[in-house]
């Protein structure tokens, strides 16, 4: 595991405290506990914490914090619902999750979503030359975005010779899982079925496509292994693939839903509770990350580019960071296409958590039957 500690010998020089809206209007007491042990994923999208630490917001609340990054999503939940760590950048789904008891059963809770966009879904070259027929061009470019229903034909031959067609997604609970499982779906493929009530949670029950769980940055590897045909997973992973020739991304999550939140910083309901100071100064420096990352029409990201392809945060070539994190995404090599909105922080309201799409993640897991009837 990396980890990224901050001395508090930095505080004694960190005296200005920049006031922020209402919460940062607000009078808030000391931290209960000042020494903080935060988690997270090498994903792009763990940008606000690298930034809080970086630009000193942490400190100028008080906090003293110990960035570690996880295996894994299923260990990054287990360490905080047992205390090892305070709080972590997690998958939107998962406190959700938790909550209603799919998987581990805990009383987790979010304030702040961490970004909206930033996920795609890439197939190997293989896959990708046998899908070519099907697409529509513009010129010598395929047409974007591109349906599934280009895949069909490719995952119908494949499973013919009985082969099964594979891809991978992250976590159960996942956005990457049911953005995939849609597009797969709405392509005219059946991405499988959860049945939890009979003891299978495979979520592969009549699938067309059998999707499994790999770690994020596992995923390159592991599809060019073989492994599997193609995975939906965040950046840099998706231009990890295109850099170093194994695949190509043929959509994003943002041609999938605009602006869906993807990440969100989790605390235990207990830990909340117990230490609310903290938690609100813990937002507070968040929020002022994420307005850093997209102020003045993302003028800073360069900068966090530079700062995330540090091995302590995300620890990839920062070229490949930059595809994405500066408003481009190349999808074949050389097809390089504006996506201004890939990664969004602050703008469009993207550090409120909505209810409303909490309520769109629950109809996806009823869906595929993680929660029965």
């Amino acid at each position: 595991m990396t980890t990224r500690t901050q001395h508090p010998a930095r505080w004694l020089a960190a005296t200005v405290l920049i006031s922020w809206a209402t919460l940062a209007q607000a009078e808030i007491g000391p931290a209960e506990q000042p020494d903080l042990k935060l988690g997270f994923i090498k994903l792009t999208d763990m940008a606000p914490l690298a930034v809080a630490w970086e630009q000193g917001y942490f400190l100028d609340e008080g906090l003293f914090v110990e960035l570690e990054a996880q295996a894994n999503w299923k260990v990054l939940l287990d360490r905080v619902i047992t205390g090892e760590l305070d709080g972590a950048h997690m998958l939107a789904g998962q406190p959700l999750g938790a909550s209603i008891g799919y998987g581990t059963q805990a009383d987790i809770i979010t304030a702040f979503s961490m970004d909206l966009n930033g996920n795609g879904i890439t197939v190997s070259n293989d896959v990708w030359e046998a899908m070519k027929p099907e697409l529509a061009m513009d010129g010598d470019k395929p047409r974007h975005p591109i349906s599934a229903s280009a895949l069909k034909p490719v995952v119908e031959q494949s499973n013919a010779r009985g082969e099964r067609f594979r891809m991978g997604m992250v976590f159960p609970v996942s956005t990457h899982n049911y953005e995939l499982r849609y597009w797969l779906a709405a392509g005219g493929l059946n991405p499988g079925f959860y049945a939890p009530q009979r003891g299978d949670t495979s979520g592969t029950l009549e699938a067309d496509v059998h999707l499994s769980v790999t770690p994020p940055p596992q995923m390159p590897a592991t599809m060019e292994a073989g492994t599997i045909q193609g995975y939906c997973v965040g950046e840099p992973w998706n231009q990890q693939a295109v850099f170093k020739g194994i695949g190509v991304p043929v959509i994003t999550d943002y041609e999938i839903w605009p602006n869906n939140p993807e990440k969100v910083f989790g605390v235990s309901k207990a830990w909340a509770e117990a230490n609310p100071n903290t938690h609100l100064r813990l937002l507070r420096a968040l929020i002022r990350a994420a307005y850093w990352l997209d102020e003045n029409n993302n003028a800073n990201r360069d900068e966090a580019v530079e700062i995330l392809a540090r091995s302590s945060y995300v620890g990839a070539d920062p070229e490949v960071i930059a595809n994405s994190m500066t408003g481009t995404f190349e999808y074949e090599k050389g097809d390089v296409r504006k996506v201004p909105d890939f990664n969004v922080f602050f703008r469009y309201h993207a550090t409120y958590p909505y209810p409303s799409d909490a309520i769109w993640y629950l109809t996806q897991m009823r869906r595929w039957g993680q929660i029965p009837e």
